[in-house]
């Protein structure tokens, strides 16, 4: 039954809301380190995602025994959860007095647009589903 998935958006709709989720949470800390001297903002890097996802569903198109595909510019074989290593290193923005680098106008931009990301892909994958229930209930 899970295979009938694999054929759709499903997959990549799945691992997007994922992203979203953990990279809402990543960002989510950095509002609640906001007055703590000498924090460094964290985030998860949404274009090594996007280059991560796009590897696994070219990948899932044209499957190939034994041969993981590189990911450009890392020579790294892609792997499903390359996407989830973790928070990359702090991008270099002003450095406030007290030496942290959170600004909140920034982090509440960054929510904003993953917020966008999350709810589109839900609602991507809701059509999906509706479609789904449609064929199987023969409606049009």
């Amino acid at each position: 039954m899970i295979g009938m998935f694999r054929s759709s958006t499903v997959p990549a709709l799945e691992q997007t809301v994922a992203f979203a989720q953990k990279r809402h949470e990543v960002l989510a800390g950095n509002l609640a380190n906001l007055d703590t001297p000498g924090y460094r903002t964290r985030d998860l890097s949404v274009a090594d995602f996007q280059n991560a996802l796009a590897d696994s569903i070219e990948a899932s198109q044209h499957p190939s025994p034994g041969h993981a595909t590189a990911r450009p510019g890392t020579g790294s074989p892609a792997t499903r959860g390359d996407f989830m290593e973790g928070p990359r290193h702090a991008m270099e923005q002003v450095v406030f007095h007290d030496n942290s680098d959170v600004g909140l106008e920034s982090q509440v931009t960054e929510m904003a647009k993953n917020q966008h990301l999350h709810n589109s892909a839900i609602a991507l994958m809701r059509s999906q589903f509706g479609l789904l229930q449609a064929a199987i209930s023969e409606r049009a």
